[in-house]
Parts: C-alpha cells; sequence; structure tokens
C-alpha cells in the first residue's frame, strides 16, 4: 500500500485502559496498521497508573517531540510516551490530565458557543474525565503536527472533542470520527423497544432531552463531532443505518472489526483444547450435579452465552424462552441427549454457594484417593486385562478401600435439586436471569434435558471452580448463542468461530450481517444467522428453538464439519484483509483535503 497519510493519531478512552470491545479492536488491528505506518503511527489515550501496569512500556520522548511535550507539562498536561505491549508494540502517548480539570468550564462554554453542545449540566465523572481528556488530546497532537497528511482519528463519544478541538484551531490535520454505537440508540434499545421499527418515527434531538442532560450532552457530542469530521465512519452496516437516521450523517467508510487470526489456535490445536476443556468442565459437573443424580455425560453437549449483563440487548431474555422450549421438545422426542447451558455473565456476587463448596470438597476428596493409588489402580487394571479376568471394583480395591469410597460416596450425595447458579447473588429474588429461567420452567431436575448453569463471576482462571480462561471455556463448549437485539458488532461469536466453535449471531448484529444479506445457510453454516430484523420477539424464539434442536441433533461428523466452517468464516475477518479499510478512509479524508486546496486555487486563479 501506499497510503496518501503520513501520519495518524488514533484516539481512544481504550488505549491501555481495557473498558469494552474498542480495546479489542485496538489492540488486535495494531500490528497491521503499524505494518503501514510503521513508526508514524501513534496512539493516545488516558494515563492511568494502575492500569498501565505490564501493558505499557515507558521510554523517552522522541526528539522531535521533546521541545512540545515540555511545552505541554507548563500547562498542565503531563505526556507519558512509551510502547503498548500488545502484538506490533505501537507508539503510546498517554495523557495524565487531572491538572487540566481547571479548564472544565472553559471547555463546556466552547462547546456550547460553537456547537450548542449543553454539558453544563452534566457534572458526572463517567463524562468530564473523557471530555477533558479528549480536548487535552486535541492539544497535544496540535502541538505535536500541522501537516495535510496526518490524520487525526478519534472513536467512540469519549474521544470525539479532541477532533473538536483540532477544528477550533484550524488544524491542518485531517479528521476522521468512529461511532461503534451512538449512546441515544442504545439507551432506546435498553428501554425494551425495538430500535430499528422506530427509527424512522423518532426525533432524535426530542428523544435525547427527554433522557436527561447525561444523554444528551453525549448524543450532542456525538452528532456534531459525526458532522463536522472530514470522514464519518462506523463499524458495521447496521451502525450506519443507526447513526444515518440519529447522527444525521451517512457513514462514508465502514470500519469492520476483525481479529489477529494469527493469535489463534490452528484447526488441529483447537480440537484438541476443545477435548482437554471439556474434559474440565466434566469434571466440574461431576460435583455440580452428580450429587443429587447423575446422566450421560458422554452424550451431553455444552451450549454458554457470554457478555455484559444487558438481559435484553444481549438477547439472554429470548435465549432463555428458547431453552424452555428445547426443554419441552426434546423431553417430549424422549431425546437421550442433555443440554448444559453456561450463561458466563457478570453479575454482582457474595460468593460461591455453600452447597457447591462442600460438594467440591467432598468430591476432591474422592479424587485425591484415586490420585493416590492410581499407580496400584493401573497396574491392576493391566494385569486383568492381560490376564482376560473381568475388571471390577474388587479386583482393583481391597475391603478397606471399598469401605473407605462408600463412605466418602455416601458424603458427596445430596437430596433436592442442583442449584442454577454457583454463586449467592446480592439480590438474588430480582435477578433477572434466574427469574427467567423459572418462569421458562428451567429448574435442573432430573428430568429436564436442559439444564442451567448461571456462572455470574468473570472468566479469570483461577476461580476456584471451573478453573479456565474465557476463551478455555469457549473452546470446552460446543455451540455459543448470542442472539442480540442491539449489537454494533458482536465479537463474540466471531472470536468462538476463531476457536473453531459454533455459534449463533443475529442479523441485528453488525457481525451477522457482515456474514450474509439474506441470511440463507446450509446445514452445517459454521455460525448460524438468527433473522430478528423487522420480526417479533416470538418468531426469533421459535427461530433459535429450531436452531438450538437441530445442532442438538447433529452427528458428530456434522458437528466436526460446522465447527471447520465456523473457523472458515472467521478467517475473512481478519485484520489483515480488513485493514484496507482504514487506510481508506485515511485516503478519503485526504483526498478531500487535496480537493479542497485544488478548489482554493482555482479560484484564486479565476480572480
Amino acid at each position: 500500500m501506499d497510503p496518501r497519510a503520513k501520519q495518524v493519531f488514533e484516539i481512544s478512552w481504550e488505549v491501555c485502559n481495557k473498558v469494552g470491545g474498542i480495546y479489542t479492536v485496538i489492540s488486535s488491528k495494531a500490528a497491521q496498521i503499524m505494518r503501514i505506518f510503521k513508526n508514524e503511527y501513534y496512539l493516545v489515550g488516558p494515563y492511568f497508573p494502575k492500569k498501565t501496569y505490564g501493558i505499557f512500556e515507558e521510554t523517552p520522548v522522541p526528539e522531535k517531540y521533546k521541545i512540545s511535550v515540555e511545552k505541554l507539562k507548563k500547562e498542565g498536561l503531563e505526556i507519558h510516551y512509551g510502547k503498548w505491549l500488545v502484538k506490533g508494540d505501537p507508539n503510546v502517548f498517554l495523557i495524565d490530565f487531572s491538572k487540566y480539570t481547571a479548564n472544565k468550564n472553559e471547555i463546556k462554554k466552547y462547546l456550547w458557543d460553537a456547537y450548542k453542545i449543553d454539558s453544563l449540566q452534566t457534572e458526572y465523572f463517567d463524562f468530564d474525565e473523557p471530555l477533558i481528556w479528549s480536548w487535552a488530546a486535541g492539544r497535544l497532537i496540535e502541538e505535536l503536527t500541522d501537516d495535510v497528511t496526518t490524520i487525526a482519528h478519534a472513536h467512540e463519544w469519549l474521544a470525539a472533542p479532541s477532533l473538536l478541538y483540532l477544528k477550533s484551531k484550524h488544524s491542518k490535520a485531517k479528521t476522521v470520527f468512529t461511532t461503534h454505537a451512538t449512546t441515544l440508540g442504545r439507551v432506546i434499545s435498553s428501554e425494551n423497544k425495538d430500535l430499528y421499527a422506530i427509527l424512522d418515527k423518532i426525533n432524535p434531538d426530542e428523544e435525547a432531552k427527554k433522557r436527561g442532560p447525561g444523554v444528551n450532552a453525549k448524543y450532542q457530542l456525538e452528532k456534531s463531532t459525526a458532522n463536522a469530521a472530514d470522514v464519518f465512519t462506523t463499524v458495521s452496516e447496521i451502525t450506519g443505518i443507526e447513526a444515518e437516521k440519529i447522527l444525521g450523517r451517512k457513514a462514508d467508510v465502514l470500519l469492520l472489526n476483525g481479529l489477529d487470526m494469527a493469535k489463534f489456535p490452528t484447526f488441529e490445536e483447537a480440537s484438541l483444547k476443545h477435548h482437554l476443556f471439556k474434559q474440565r468442565i466434566k469434571t466440574f459437573l461431576l460435583y455440580y450435579f452428580f450429587p443429587y443424580y447423575t446422566f450421560d455425560l458422554d452424550n451431553t453437549l455444552f451450549f454458554f452465552i457470554a457478555g455484559r449483563y444487558e438481559f435484553h440487548d444481549k438477547g439472554i431474555d429470548i435465549f432463555i424462552k428458547a431453552l424452555g422450549e428445547l426443554n419441552k421438545k426434546l423431553k417430549d422426542e424422549k431425546c437421550v441427549k442433555t443440554i448444559i447451558t453456561f450463561f458466563f455473565i457478570p453479575g454482582n456476587v457474595k460468593g460461591i454457594k455453600q452447597e457447591i463448596l462442600e460438594n467440591r470438597t467432598f468430591f476432591t476428596d474422592i479424587k485425591d484417593m484415586l490420585d493416590d493409588e492410581k499407580e496400584d489402580i493401573f497396574t491392576k487394571i493391566l494385569q486383568d486385562i492381560v490376564s482376560q479376568k473381568e475388571i471390577s471394583k474388587k479386583s482393583l480395591f481391597d475391603a478397606d478401600s471399598l469401605d473407605d469410597l462408600k463412605r466418602k460416596t455416601l458424603r458427596l450425595l445430596r437430596k433436592g435439586l442442583p442449584p442454577a447458579a454457583t454463586h449467592d447473588l446480592a439480590d438474588e429474588n430480582n435477578d433477572n436471569i434466574l427469574n427467567a429461567l423459572k418462569s421458562a420452567g428451567l429448574n435442573n431436575d432430573e428430568e429436564s434435558k436442559v439444564k442451567v448453569i448461571s456462572y455470574p463471576i468473570y472468566l479469570s482462571g483461577a476461580d476456584n471452580l471451573l478453573d479456565t480462561t474465557y476463551y478455555e471455556s469457549m473452546m470446552g463448549c460446543h455451540l455459543g448463542v448470542f442472539p442480540s437485539v442491539y449489537e454494533p458488532w458482536g465479537y463474540t461469536p466471531l472470536e468462538a468461530a476463531a476457536l473453531g466453535v459454533s455459534s449463533i449471531t443475529t442479523d441485528l448484529s453488525g457481525f451477522g450481517r457482515y456474514l450474509c444479506t439474506e441470511c440463507n445457510i446450509g446445514r452445517t453454516p459454521g455460525i448460524f444467522v438468527l433473522k430478528r430484523y423487522g420480526k417479533q420477539d416470538i418468531d426469533a424464539v421459535s427461530q433459535l428453538t429450531e436452531f438450538m434442536l437441530q445442532f442438538a441433533h447433529f452427528t458428530t461428523q456434522e458437528r466436526a464439519e460446522n465447527k471447520v466452517a465456523a473457523r472458515k468464516l472467521a478467517s475473512t475477518a481478519d485484520w489483515e484483509k480488513l485493514i484496507e479499510r482504514y487506510v481508506e478512509a485515511y485516503d478519503l479524508a485526504i483526498g478531500k483535503n487535496i480537493k479542497k486546496e485544488d478548489n482554493q486555487k482555482n479560484k484564486k486563479a479565476k480572480k
């Protein structure tokens, strides 16, 4: 590539500051964009010392910027320069803006005078902190460069003020603004409203005002920046539809989100890890369910949903209803399979349930005893096989060991039903997930073919239960279900596919719309796309039930074919391919600048 832009400053609140999905976007594409712009690519983020520990390596400021950085220090801006320790090691400017807060009211006054952005009533740290930092980011870029081949690229409303600052100073740097989701669109959808059904009927200005000064200020900031930027972009077609109506500008380029596929295991490696982590899940289930009753673990499938606790937006509501219908269908069919469904959705937890801790302790006692005797047990099995004797408990254990095992096993057994959640919650009676599971008849009784486990903590790999990370938990499962009604992109099904795991997404997610236009799918599509655009919830529940039923009836060979198809689809969203869209957006911004200068020259020539 030979881009017109020669220097790029990419500005985001999530540079070295993990908050949400934008962190994944920026960090995962760093190596590819560095390949194009090399040392003239800089990221700009906030400086939070605790957040930067282990991921940011501070280095001396480049010689060409030392005078500028010293000047900014006198204005109250402490600039930390270095490398973000992700693939590509991109250059980073992190701004300590704590001494710059005195400029807050002056910034807000300018935004009102120039753009009628009413932020004086928004005395909230979640608005004011990004506002001050972003304004400072604009000041930093102004001080470092004033070149027509420089791009200032800001993500979301949090970084938007940096571009408005540059516009106020008539900077030669060209501006690109990306919205990943509009504030107003997200709020409307979270109110259980069908955003896309009412999009053409609402007045965005009025709707934003109705929702208070916080939402209104963010909305006005987004709208002003989207229209002031040289190039406006969104991350998907579905967000483009939303932004055009709410912000009043059609996206010039779609900057689709991708993954660095080189970081993910090959299909063969993923298959081996699937077996490893599936066994770890089975071990967990031995003390989660088996103290109450047993079922055939070798004929059990593991489904999961993961993400933020957005009950409606993430489609958790229709997922639970569909699981209830799936349970009825499998029971009516007298299906021999069992479906275990994990809800990897963090909530407000108090601690692991006492009965699960006791189950784990008693189970570990049995396991430790077998571990201690495993060499003797293996030798006896080998002898029995070679001697062509029948293997039995009595042939493997002496009478004392059998009695000991019996006592330990009896201590493990419990009456009642396995709990629906691994942890006690702060307000369990009002938990939407647990209440919806009860309403759907998913109570983990022995007859249920669909059993559920709410796992309301972050998957760290060291939680004293599964002890698996986010990706390891995915790889141990068979199907991820992500039936979102509002999902500007939707990384989770893409990540699952990259790990060789089948999944379900929707045509209301950016990734789902990227996969297809009509969403016509074959028997083993890899990733099923649920039609939710213009559909009622009842239709989505019915279709989702059929998808999961179809998957439950897959043969082992069909599940393997579906995994291969999923991995193949994920490879189409590799940053190596999608990074070209960023270059396209930057070239467009520079091209507009060149066209503007040519017009000015022509006007002067005519005079």
